[in-house]
């Protein structure tokens, strides 16, 4: 393959995927790692990829499509486990109250709660919900509404009046993508209207996210970096990203 081709098939699953991984790519097209970081520089040069560690993501896509649960439960399982092992230093005191957003990276903190410590936790993910039910010294809420297939989490009017009335320690919070630029993404209007919700009803409010959600850019704002107490992320972040998270006031743990 001329470096012109494998170009074009890096642009082509930059636009398709939202980001390419060195490793992946030097395999796949079986050349080295510093030929694929040329041919990503280049894309660079010309503005289509924005160069990250161990990688790239498209520089102009606002992504509107996202992957479905049983997807998302597959990818970087080991970072969403250091992320949430991180997280439980987070939580509030004993006897204190949280709500856990509906996704894969706030369920991975669920399965890793202190048997000791009791909390009131309000949910709104099935999965999440279902896992908290099992957990012992956990008093469950469960928020209703209508189930979002996609993402297993209720939403709607009904969702949101339930969130407004209640006030919580502490907030844990997903996002599709983070940015200095937009804050907080997601796809769905009506889960950002929940998210947009939760992130009022909590004292503190903690992002969980991988660090592949950093820099990406869906259709839907939900928040601003100045609603953000903490983002937990792992240790693969790009160490730009970070400190322009940390010039903005996010205090950034990296797991």
């Amino acid at each position: 393959m001329y470096a012109a081709e494998r170009r074009a098939a890096l642009a082509q699953r930059l636009t398709v995927q939202g980001r390419v991984s060195v490793l992946e790519a030097a395999d796949e097209f079986g050349v080295s790692g510093e030929t694929v970081r040329r041919d990503l520089a280049a894309l660079e040069r010309s503005g289509v990829a924005r160069r990250v560690h161990g990688g790239a993501v498209a520089r102009s896509a606002v992504q509107a499509v996202e992957l479905g649960l049983s997807e998302r439960e597959e990818r970087r399982v080991a970072q969403k486990a250091r992320i949430a092992s991180a997280a439980v230093e987070l939580l509030p005191a004993d006897g204190g109250s949280m709500i856990i957003d509906a996704g894969t990276t706030t369920t991975a903190l669920v399965e890793v709660l202190p048997a000791d410590r009791s909390l009131v936790a309000f949910a709104h993910g099935i999965v999440t919900a279902a896992l908290l039910a099992r957990t012992e010294h956990v008093d469950l809420h469960v928020i209703g509404g209508h189930v979002r297939g996609t993402t297993a989490a209720a939403v709607g009017t009904e969702t949101v009046a339930a969130y407004e009335r209640i006030g919580v320690d502490v907030a844990f919070v997903g996002a599709n993508g983070i940015s200095p630029e937009r804050g907080l993404t997601t796809v769905d209007f009506e889960e950002a209207a929940v998210k947009r919700t939760i992130l009022r009803r909590a004292r503190r409010t903690v992002v969980l996210a991988d660090s592949s959600k950093l820099e990406q850019d869906f259709i839907v704002t939900f928040g601003a970096l100045e609603d953000v107490d903490v983002l937990v992320t792992d240790d693969e972040a790009d160490a730009t990203v970070v400190a322009r998270l940390r010039d903005a006031g996010v205090e950034v743990v990296l797991a």
